[in-house]
């Protein structure tokens, strides 16, 4: 439980905390620390992520159509715990076609070293298109367990497909994260 000092740090941290995408899409220069550890200690806390799991999965047909699969193709799916401070504030599932990920870093039960879009970049797929969609929902039971929510609470959710310059989508993440404090900013240049 936080002390009443605590707490009230915390919320003015959250409230002053935006958050932007593009780091997060973004590939990593040699070096230099993953978007959410970076982003956690510009705000004095410490970011971590504890992964789950990586699978080869049939996905939903919504999914594959979104990475413009064939209905029955397979996708590595990379699921994370996204930590705040040791404390857990989001859930990211991420699916990659398999025929791009399979043999690769991102089909292993380990971390990536820079993420997984710098490996995508370095496998010939570097995004450069980004779509996202924000909404809010209920938490399912397994957020409520994950994420420590209450039976009511509701959770951010995030939606990205990342595609390549000729529109191949590489990566699907969905993401759940606790609402509270929560603020996202978008940022675009129209050319």
């Amino acid at each position: 439980m936080l002390g009443l000092g605590e707490a009230k740090e915390r919320i003015l941290r959250d409230l002053e905390w935006i958050s932007v995408s593009t780091p997060y899409v973004t590939p990593r220069l040699p070096g230099e620390a993953e978007a959410w550890g970076a982003e956690a200690a510009q705000h004095g806390g410490v970011g971590t992520q504890r992964l789950l799991d990586v699978t080869e999965i049939v996905p939903a047909a919504e999914l594959a159509e979104a990475l413009q699969l064939d209905a029955g193709a397979p996708v590595i799916q990379r699921r994370r715990l996204m930590l705040l401070d040791e404390r857990p504030v989001e859930l990211t599932t991420s699916l990659y076609p398999a025929t791009i990920a399979r043999g690769t870093g991102l089909a292993e039960l380990r971390k990536i070293r820079g993420g997984a879009v710098t490996l995508l970049a370095e496998l010939g797929y570097r995004p450069r298109r980004v779509s996202e969609d924000v909404y809010t929902r209920r938490a399912t039971d397994a957020e409520q367990s994950l994420l420590h929510l209450r039976e009511d609470d509701w959770v951010l959710g995030l939606t990205r497909v990342l595609s390549t310059d000729d529109g191949l989508p590489v990566e699907l993440s969905v993401m759940s994260m606790t609402a509270e404090g929560r603020r996202l900013r978008y940022e675009s240049s129209i050319a």
